[in-house]
């Protein structure tokens, strides 16, 4: 019950935003970036694990950096993607918390006037604390679609709100560890972008 209290505060906040893009939108906003701009964007980013990695862990926390590169398709861009998620333990369970490097590549795609977008991207999860979970390896495949909104806040400055939903495979060869066999996650990510 209180993971679908957390996926419903995400999935609300989400909505919020995507309402609150739309209201600030008008004509001459329309369009809000270049489609041959290249952009950075770092933020910090808030997650719900899933399934029944959520009975032992209950909140992420971390930031990333992500580049966008366009292509020659309008509002096609590749993007790379890295950072830091920390996976905090729950108080009532032995666990400790799960430290990752992210490292992931992928492809946004603009639906609607440069300003929604869906985003898919897959890559490796590096365990940064490997010898205190235990764990049998060092790195799991991970992947992660997402859909979000880019706001307009200035000349090539903007506001990248986005809502991913990631799995990653187990960092133990069998059995149940601190990691599990594989783990979700739902995650609001929160960033500042801007054009190169």
């Amino acid at each position: 019950m209180k993971t679908t209290r957390k996926i419903g505060i995400v999935t609300t906040l989400l909505v919020s935003f995507a309402f609150a893009s739309k209201a600030q939108t008008n004509p001459t906003n329309a369009g809000t970036s270049s489609d041959k701009e290249w952009r950075i964007s770092v933020g910090p980013e808030v997650g719900i694990p899933t399934g029944t990695f959520a009975t032992n862990y209950g909140w992420l926390f971390g930031g990333s950096v992500q580049l966008d590169i366009p292509v020659l398709v309008h509002g096609l861009y590749v993007t790379a993607n890295a950072g830091y998620d920390n996976l905090i333990a729950k108080k009532n369970v032995p666990n400790i918390n799960v430290q990752t490097i992210p490292v992931k590549a992928g492809f946004k795609y603009f639906i609607w006037n440069d300003l929604v977008y869906v985003q898919a991207q897959a890559g490796v999860q590096f365990l940064g604390n490997k010898s205190d979970l235990n764990a049998d390896k060092a790195a799991a495949f991970t992947y992660s679609p997402s859909v979000g909104v880019l706001l307009k806040l200035a000349p090539k400055n903007y506001l990248d709100l986005g809502v991913r939903w990631e799995e990653t495979a187990g960092f133990y060869n069998g059995g149940e560890g601190s990691g599990g066999n594989s783990y979700g996650l739902v995650a609001l990510r929160v960033a500042y972008s801007f054009g190169l």
